[in-house]
């Protein structure tokens, strides 16, 4: 297992949000530095820029209400792990602590990610998901590490325009 951090969010040719993985110590990986994509969707990728930004939503999101959750019953998350990928699919653990003893549940790359950043736990990915999806980090534009963000040349108006998404977004905008 490769230890990495949340590089940003970024947005392929086809505006599918993906968040970007980055090893932690690029030094200690053979060959060039990587990335690992992993494509989520539109209200996670939200609710990790949000934690990105140690923002909070005017109203809890479902990462934000899971986080309190575990809270009220003693459990926090311990650490979460990207498992593997099958099919274009990947795979994620969240390992918590909990009074019963450690538990480890299945989830979704995305909603793993976005609770790690909020309980400020460590993101682990397998060798092989590295191996098998990495990136050189210089195609995802992650080979500095200055920010935990994806930039580029019009980034400061990318960011007004979800800044302004936020401020102007109804919740009945998410009801299917």
């Amino acid at each position: 297992m490769v230890q990495v951090r949340v590089l940003g969010i970024a947005l392929d040719a086809a505006q599918q949000h993906l968040v970007l993985l980055k090893p932690i110590d690029d030094a200690l990986e053979p060959g060039a530095p990587r990335v690992l994509p992993i494509w989520i969707g539109a209200q996670e990728a939200t609710s990790i820029l949000i934690a990105l930004e140690g923002e909070q939503a005017p109203r809890p999101l479902s990462h934000d209400l899971i986080t309190t959750l575990f809270a009220t019953v003693g459990a926090r998350v311990e650490r979460v792990d990207v498992t593997r990928i099958e099919s274009g699919t990947f795979y994620a653990e969240l390992t918590l602590t909990t009074p019963t003893g450690r538990q480890v549940i299945d989830a979704r790359p995305s909603d793993a990610v976005a609770l790690a950043l909020r309980a400020a736990a460590p993101i682990f990915v397998a060798d092989e998901v590295l191996d098998d999806a990495g990136i050189p980090a210089e195609l995802a534009g992650g080979d500095d590490d200055d920010e935990a963000e994806v930039e580029g040349p019009d980034d400061e108006a990318k960011l007004a325009e979800f800044k302004q998404f936020l401020d102007d977004v109804d919740p009945e905008d998410f009801q299917g």
